[in-house]
């Protein structure tokens, strides 16, 4: 009863109470949000754009990313009576295939180049439902390759800019959220990751064989890297700097966007009667990236939709698997793989 109580709780969760009415100016702010030229990390930067921050849309086509901020902007206009919005951001383009591992080094190097400081990072960007057989450009399995290993090399390398935002800012402010699912909790075999089968999916070769389960443990993924990631970096670098950052992982709700594309028609259909807009996903990713209810005291939390900090997982299976240290074996799999390949 528990599990069930737990999954309709996120998939018809109440209404949002920080929304973009909620974020006061933020000028001198710079943030990343992957995938953010579709779906719900195209509806964060509407909701950003106005506040004042330095936005980058990371996204692998630099005409689709223009295209959307070239939306995004006249939008904005058209609601403030055809008048240019005083005090907007910036939004810039930022190169970025999760799919390859050789490129995202270069991906990181161009914002460093550009910026000293990165406020948030949204590790928005993912894939879902790929056909059997789909594989990265390296050979790993698409769901982890794309969701997991290449999200945590960018954020590696972003690390050092980061820490740079968290020494001159408030105490929990500089955070990197990372993107779970209602799948971690229904789709993720026992234990919520597999590293043997992983092993067999993407260092054999074989890609995706069931899209479910892969996809679900790449969302269980995305939560270990979280928790993994608010345990290494969730410290001070040296005493009485006050560069310790916070990360989160976050449950979006059941959003209709494009990372579906893959589904057949007849799927969607049932799908979208219990979907919502991707504005409502993004309402969960401002909650984490921005809300004062999370700081270093909750450091590793999980956000579930449409804002609200989960205070108990229903899966006890995965809890016993973060408490014997999975978060860690998996963070240094990703390590193992894309030291290969980078």
């Amino acid at each position: 009863m528990e599990k069930i109580l737990d999954y309709w709780n996120q998939i018809f969760p109440p209404a949002p109470t920080f929304t973009e009415k909620s974020v006061g100016r933020q000028d001198g702010r710079i943030f990343i949000i992957t995938g953010g030229n579709s779906g719900i990390g195209y509806s964060l930067i509407q909701l950003l754009y106005p506040t004042g921050a330095t936005l980058y849309m990371a996204s692998r086509s630099r005409e689709r990313a223009e295209a959307a901020t070239k939306a995004i902007v006249d939008e904005a206009i058209a609601k403030n009576g055809g008048k240019q919005v005083e005090g907007a951001g910036t939004i810039t383009f930022m190169p970025l295939d999760l799919d390859d591992l050789t490129t995202i080094k270069s991906s990181a190097a161009f914002f460093a180049a550009r910026e000293s400081r990165l406020d948030v990072l949204w590790n928005n960007a993912g894939v879902a439902g790929v056909p059997i057989g789909m594989k990265t450009k390296q050979g790993l399995e698409s769901h982890i390759g794309v969701n997991c290993v290449a999200p945590l090399l960018l954020t590696q390398e972003l690390a050092p800019l980061l820490r740079n935002a968290a020494a001159s800012s408030p105490p929990g402010a500089t955070r990197v959220v990372w993107t779970g699912s209602l799948s971690v909790e229904s789709l993720s075999p026992p234990g919520g990751l597999d590293i043997a089968l992983l092993n067999r999916l993407s260092l054999e070769g074989k890609g995706t064989q069931d899209y479910m389960r892969e996809y679900g443990m790449s969302k269980v993924g995305n939560w270990f890297l979280a928790i993994e990631t608010a345990r290494r970096w969730g410290n001070e670098t040296l005493p009485g700097k006050g560069d310790a950052i916070v990360s989160v992982a976050e449950n979006p709700g059941q959003i209709d966007t494009p990372a579906y594309r893959y589904r057949s028609p007849l799927l969607m259909k049932l799908l979208k009667l219990t979907m919502y807009a991707p504005v409502y996903g993004a309402y969960t990713m401002l909650y984490a990236g921005l809300s004062p209810d999370i700081g270093l005291d909750r450091n590793g939390a999980y956000v579930l939709p449409f804002g609200r900090l989960q205070e108990k997982c229903s899966r006890p299976d995965i809890v016993n698997a973060i408490e014997g240290g999975s978060p860690r074996d998996f963070w240094e799999w990703c390590e193992q793989v894309y030291k290969s390949h980078i």
